[in-house]
C-alpha cells in the first residue's frame, strides 16, 4: 500500500492499488464474489483505457490482473455493472471530443463466467447516430433488464445538451440486447409536442438523464436524476410505456446536475446527490440532499448532508458531492437505509447517518493525500461501492486509483 491519508475520522486505509499509473476512474465498480474469489470491476473516466479488473480477495493487498483499452481515444467506458456472470460497459463520446460521430457506442455484454478475470465480449447494442454520443450510465441489477441514460440511433434533441434519456434494453438474450421501453423529459426530443424546458443562461448542463436506479422493493418505479431536469420518479409497471409518477425541480434557483438518486424505502425517503462539476466550488451549492417521498407524487426536500466547504475550497479540483453507494441489491454489496455513503470529490468519502433527516450527521470520512500527478492537486474521489462486509472501495478520477478502507459504519 503506497498512498497515504490527508485525514480521517472512523475510516482508515487498509489497501491501495494505482492501477498500473492509470488509476482515472469513472462511476461504474461492480464486485463478484464467486469460489472462493473476488474480483472488482472498474470502468474508467476516460481513454485510453476501458476497464480494469483488480483481484480483492485479500483486501489488503489489491492486485491489478488486467486492463483493457478502447479502440479510439476519442471514446469513454465510465460505467459499468456486474450481476453474477454477466458485466456491462457503456460507451460514449469522451468528453471535449469534437471529431466526427464515433461508431460504435452504446452497451457491451461480457460473460465473466469462463475467467471473471478476462471477461469476454458476448453482445453490443448499438446506441450510434447522427445526434447521439452515445450510452453514459447503466443500472443493471437483476441480470434481465439494463436501464440506460442514452442516445439512440433515431433519438433528435431539440437542445445539443439535451441528448441521453432513459432506455429500457432486455438482455434475456445478452448476445443481443433489445430495446423494450424509453422515456424523455417532454419538450426535449423534436416533434413530442411540449414546448423545450426553459434554460438558465448560468447553468446550463443539460435536460438529460444520468442514473436510472430500479429496485426488487419497487420494480414498477425507476429512480432518475435529471441533470438540470431534477429528480424523477417514473412509473415503470408496463416497461414499453414508462410513465411520469412526478418530478422536483429546484434549478433555479440551485445550479443544477442532479446525479444520483438512492431510495431509502424502509424510511421513505430518496438520497439525492447534485454534481460539483467546477473546481473551488465554483458552482456550490452541490450538496448530498433528503428527500422525503413517502407521498411520491410530491417528493420533498427535508435537509442536506454538512460539508467542510469553505475549508475544501482552497484544497484544489472539485468542491462537494458525486456517487453515492446504491444499496445495490447483491448479495456482495451493503445495504442501509440508515447510512449513506458517498464521494465528494476533494471532500473525500464521508458517512452520515441519516437517521434524522432533517439533520443529517457526519460519522465517518477519509480523503486520500493529493495522488501523485494529479492535476487537481488534490484527492478527486469519483465514485464509492460498500461490500456486504462492510469494506469501502473508492476510486480517484485522475491519479488515485483504488482506495480500500475499513469503516465504522
Amino acid at each position: 500500500m503506497s498512498a497515504e491519508v490527508r485525514e480521517a475520522t472512523g475510516m482508515r486505509l487498509i489497501g491501495h492499488d494505482d492501477l498500473a499509473g492509470r488509476g482515472n476512474v469513472g462511476e461504474g465498480i461492480g464486485l463478484r464474489r464467486a469460489g472462493g474469489r473476488r474480483t472488482l470491476y472498474l470502468a474508467h473516466e476516460s481513454a485510453p483505457l476501458s476497464y480494469s479488473v483488480v483481484d480483492v480477495t485479500d483486501p489488503r493487498r489489491p492486485s491489478l490482473v488486467e486492463q483493457t483499452t478502447l479502440p479510439h481515444h476519442g471514446l469513454r467506458s465510465n460505467s459499468l455493472a456486474v450481476v453474477d456472470d454477466l458485466m456491462v460497459v457503456c460507451y460514449q463520446e469522451g468528453t471535449g471530443w469534437r471529431g466526427p460521430r464515433l461508431r460504435p457506442v452504446g452497451l457491451e455484454v461480457f460473460d465473466l463466467g469462463r475467467d471473471p478475470h478476462h471477461p469476454r465480449s458476448i453482445g453490443f447494442w448499438d446506441a450510434s447516430g447522427p445526434a447521439s454520443r452515445g450510452t453514459h450510465c447503466v443500472w443493471f441489477v437483476d441480470g434481465r433488464f439494463a436501464y440506460v441514460s442514452t442516445g439512440t440511433a433515431d433519438s433528435r434533441p431539440t437542445h445539443p445538451r439535451d441528448d441521453q434519456f432513459v432506455v429500457i434494453l432486455d438482455l434475456a438474450d445478452p448476445a443481443r440486447p433489445v430495446e423494450v421501453g424509453r422515456w424523455w423529459l417532454p419538450g426535449t426530443q423534436e416533434g413530442d409536442g411540449a414546448d423545450p424546458p426553459e434554460r438558465h443562461p448560468r447553468f446550463d448542463h443539460g435536460f438529460r438523464a444520468h442514473n436510472v436506479n430500479v429496485y426488487p422493493e419497487r420494480p414498477d418505479r425507476a429512480y432518475c436524476g435529471y441533470i438540470d431536469g431534477g429528480v424523477v420518479i417514473l412509473d415503470i409497471a408496463d416497461r414499453s410505456r414508462p410513465r411520469l409518477v412526478s418530478r422536483l425541480d429546484y434549478h433555479p434557483p440551485l445550479p443544477g446536475f442532479t446525479h444520483t438518486t438512492v431510495p431509502l424505502f424502509g424510511r421513505g425517503l430518496l438520497a439525492v446527490t447534485d454534481e460539483a462539476v467546477r473546481d473551488g466550488g465554483a458552482d456550490w451549492p452541490k450538496p448530498l440532499w433528503l428527500m422525503d417521498i413517502s407521498v411520491e407524487t410530491n417528493p420533498t426536500i427535508l435537509g442536506t448532508a454538512p460539508l467542510p466547504v469553505e475549508e475544501l475550497r482552497h484544497r484544489g479540483g472539485r468542491v462537494g458531492a458525486h456517487n453515492l453507494h446504491e444499496n445495490d441489491p447483491a448479495d456482495a454489496a451493503w445495504r442501509s437505509d440508515d447510512v449513506v455513503v458517498g464521494a465528494f470529490f476533494n471532500g473525500g468519502v464521508r458517512a452520515y447517518d441519516v437517521r434524522d433527516p432533517f439533520h443529517p450527521r457526519e460519522i465517518a470520512h477519509l480523503i486520500p493525500a493529493a495522488p501523485p500527478g494529479s492535476p487537481a492537486g488534490a484527492a478527486q474521489v469519483n465514485d464509492v461501492f460498500v461490500d456486504e462486509l462492510g469494506l469501502v472501495y473508492a476510486v480517484d478520477r485522475f491519479t488515485g486509483g483504488l482506495y480500500v478502507i475499513e469503516a465504522d459504519l
